[in-house]
């Protein structure tokens, strides 16, 4: 005798024998991706000299092509006097320097900020040095001016 299949039986088996089929064909198309090839890259040569002409452009005018990028800073004075913040920078300045500092203002505030530093690290090591002088620090995130490179080399 024949034992009947009912619809409710029968959805699952035909919904497994499809993702066994999409697994299967999804595999050998994975190890089809895997041959090695070569690329040609085709631009128009107006491209380079474009880009060499940029480069002697800002060689001639002393402007470095990469002359910022995001890194950190030690902001060590926060207050809403113009003289007080020189004074902090004035301080800075003479126990370090040959550290960059920088005074911006935001309204009603004067913040006072020191260094290009590229790593967090960095940052932390000055804010350790500066905190017996300068009670409230903070690294601040932003972007900084790249130190200068020596291009005889």
């Amino acid at each position: 005798m024949k034992k009947a299949v009912f619809d409710h039986q029968a959805k699952p088996a035909v919904i497994r024998y499809c993702i066994f089929f999409v697994l299967f064909i999804a595999s050998t198309q994975a190890f089809a991706q895997q041959a090695r090839g070569r690329v040609e890259v085709i631009r128009d040569p107006l491209v380079d000299t474009l880009i060499a002409k940029r480069y002697e452009m800002s060689s001639a005018s002393g402007i470095s092509v990469a002359s910022s990028s995001y890194g950190y800073r030690v902001q060590f004075f926060s207050g809403s006097n113009r003289k007080d913040a020189y004074n902090a920078q004035a301080r800075l300045q003479s126990e370090y320097p040959e550290l960059r500092t920088y005074i911006i203002y935001n309204e009603p505030n004067f913040k006072v900020r020191a260094g290009d530093f590229r790593t967090r690290l960095e940052a932390q090591k000055l804010m350790q040095e500066l905190r017996a002088s300068f009670p409230s620090l903070f690294i601040i995130s932003e972007k900084i001016n790249l130190p200068k490179t020596d291009t005889n080399d």
